[in-house]
C-alpha cells in the first residue's frame, strides 16, 4: 500500500501532468491517429469516444489543472463527538486504497480517472480497451514522468495490459489488493465485471434516458432539449434515446411532424409506438423490449402517454436509472415527476446532456454511477473516498 502523499505533492504531480500534456499534444494525437486507423469496427460511438483531437487534449489539461485547484478530499471531518468518558471521536474521509477502472476506447479517461483517483489518495489500476492501447500507454508514460519528476512512485498509476481471459483471472484472483472496481462501458462489460469481481463494484455506463413532453410544455424548449440530447454526442451515456409525449399536448400533430423533420435532418432513425407510428415516415417499434435498449446511435423511439404518472411508471420500468427530463411550465407537475422518477439525475426544462461531473460542478468525474450506494450520479473527487473513525483517549476501557 502506498503511503498517502502530501496534498502539495499530489497537486504538483497534477500540474506537471498538465504541462506534459501540452508539451506532448502533437505526439498524443499522432499516436491516437494510429489507433483510429487500426480500428476495424463499425461502431460510430466507439470511434467517437476513441478520437483525441486538440479540443480533447484541452479538456484533459483543464481536468488535471482544475483537480490541482480543488481542496483535499482526504481527512475532511464529517462528524465529531465527545464521549462521556472523555474520548474525542472524529469521523473523517479516507482513501479507498486501490481503485480499478475498466473502460472502453476513451483515452481521456486515462487522464481524468487517474487524476481523480490520485488526488483523492488512491492508487489506480487502468484497464482500457485494446482499440485505444497505444493512446493509453502514451498517457500513462506521461503520468509516470510527472510522478517521477515530483519524487513520487510510479506505482500510483498502473496500466493493466490484459486480454479478456487475463482480466477475468485478475478479477477472480487479484495479484494485488483491489478495494473498488468501476466498469465504465456497455452492459456486457458491466455484467462481465459483476460476475467475476471479488470486491465492491460501482456500476457506470448505461444510459437509455427519457424526455417527457408534458401537455403544458413549451414546445420550443421540448424540441431543443430532444435535439440536443439525441444528436450532440451519440456516444455519451447522457444522450436521449426515448421521448414520451402527452396525448393531451395541444398542437400535438404539428409538434411531432416538426420534430420528426428536425431529427431526420440529422439522419436519426425514428421508431414509434402505435400512436406515433401513424405518421407516415415513422417505423413501428418491433416489440416493447426496445424501450429497455440504449442505442449509442442516431436512433430514437417516441411514444404517447396519458399522464405524468404514466410517464413516471414507464421511465421507472424501462430506463437505465441514469437521467430523465420533463418539459413543462407547470411547476407542480415538474415536482411530481422529479420526486418520483427513479433516475440518478432528473431535469426540468433542460437537457440530460448535463449529467456530467464537470457540468454539475464537480470539476470532472471518475464515472457516472447508476447504483444508489456508495454514490449516485457523477462520481467526483469528493466521492472517491470512504471514511474512517479516529478515536483519541487516555486509557479508557469499556466496562
Amino acid at each position: 500500500m502506498n503511503t498517502l502523499l502530501s496534498i502539495e505533492k499530489r497537486n504538483s504531480v497534477l500540474l506537471k501532468m498538465a504541462t506534459l500534456l501540452e508539451q506532448e499534444r502533437e505526439a498524443i494525437m499522432a499516436i491516437n491517429k494510429g489507433d483510429l486507423d487500426s480500428y476495424q469496427g463499425n461502431d460510430i460511438s466507439m470511434y467517437d469516444r476513441l478520437k483525441v483531437d486538440n479540443a480533447k487534449v484541452d479538456e484533459m489539461i483543464t481536468a488535471v489543472t482544475h483537480l490541482a485547484s480543488q481542496e483535499d478530499p482526504v481527512g475532511v471531518e464529517r462528524f465529531s463527538f465527545k464521549h462521556d468518558n472523555g474520548m474525542q471521536v472524529y469521523n473523517k474521509t479516507a482513501s479507498f486504497g486501490t481503485v480499478l477502472i475498466i473502460y472502453e476506447s476513451r483515452p481521456d479517461v486515462t487522464v481524468e480517472a487517474a487524476g481523480i483517483a490520485f488526488k483523492s489518495g488512491n492508487k489506480i489500476l487502468l484497464k482500457g480497451g485494446k482499440e485505444s492501447l497505444n493512446s493509453n500507454l502514451k498517457i500513462v508514460e506521461l503520468w509516470h514522468k510527472a510522478l517521477t519528476v515530483c519524487g513520487a512512485s510510479k506505482d500510483w498509476v498502473e496500466y493493466l495490459q490484459f486480454d479478456r481471459a487475463q482480466t477475468q483471472t485478475f478479477l477472480e484472483q487479484p495479484t494485488q489488493k483491489v478495494d473498488l472496481i468501476v466498469p465504465r462501458g456497455g452492459e456486457r462489460l458491466i455484467d462481465f465485471v459483476k460476475q467475476h469481481a471479488t470486491c465492491p463494484v460501482i456500476v457506470s455506463g448505461r444510459g437509455n434516458n427519457f424526455v417527457f413532453v408534458h401537455e403544458e410544455a413549451d414546445l420550443n424548449i421540448a424540441s431543443d432539449v430532444i435535439l440536443n440530447g439525441k444528436t450532440a454526442k451519440i456516444s455519451a451515456c447522457n444522450a436521449i434515446d426515448k421521448v414520451l409525449i402527452s396525448e393531451n399536448l395541444p398542437n400535438k400533430e404539428a409538434f411531432i411532424s416538426t420534430l420528426i423533420s428536425k431529427l431526420k435532418d440529422f439522419n436519426v432513425e425514428i421508431l414509434g409506438d402505435a400512436a406515433i407510428s401513424e405518421f407516415d415516415t415513422i417505423k413501428a417499434i418491433p416489440s416493447s423490449d426496445i424501450w429497455y435498449e440504449e442505442f449509442l446511435d442516431y436512433k430514437i423511439v417516441m411514444g404517447e402517454v396519458k399522464s405524468n404518472q404514466d410517464a413516471i411508471a414507464m421511465i421507472n420500468k424501462y430506463s437505465g436509472g441514469h437521467s430523465s427530463s420533463i418539459i413543462t411550465s407547470n411547476n407542480d407537475e415538474a415536482k411530481l415527476f422529479m420526486e418520483n422518477v427513479d433516475t440518478a439525475a432528473v431535469y426540468h426544462n433542460a437537457s440530460t446532456r448535463f449529467t456530467d461531473g464537470g457540468q454539475l460542478g464537480l470539476g470532472g468525474e471518475l464515472a457516472i454511477s447508476t447504483d444508489k450506494l456508495h454514490q449516485r450520479g457523477p462520481i467526483g473527487l469528493q466521492h472517491l473516498v470512504t471514511n474512517k473513525w479516529y478515536v483519541h483517549g487516555h486509557g479508557q476501557i469499556r466496562s
